[in-house]
């Protein structure tokens, strides 16, 4: 039966072996800063591109609206000579 020897964990690394920090500790200052830099560029750039898509579909509705106005315009134009010809029939024609 083979025998186990029970060791004590070592607290030493070999050499040349680095543990890895946690992220938050390894930023200076500045990288700090430049992180909050690069995150408030980026989003910048969203907005500016979300602002670009909501005039976009801003002038879209507008055009819809404005299509919708002419065709309104225009069948309120019949509907007015239609009313006028209907009046014309039937009222009494005095001569």
């Amino acid at each position: 039966m083979p025998t186990y020897q029970i060791r004590a964990p070592t607290t030493a690394l070999p050499q040349g072996v680095v543990m890895a920090a946690s992220p938050g500790s390894l930023h200076s200052p500045q990288q700090l800063a430049e992180e909050a830099t690069r995150k408030r560029e980026l989003r910048l750039m969203k907005n500016r591109e979300a602002a670009k898509e909501c005039r976009r579909r801003k002038k879209e509705y507008v055009k819809c609206l404005e299509s919708r106005v002419a065709v309104l315009e225009v069948q309120n134009k019949k509907l007015i000579e239609e009313l006028e010809t209907l009046k014309d029939i039937c009222s009494p024609k005095t001569d």
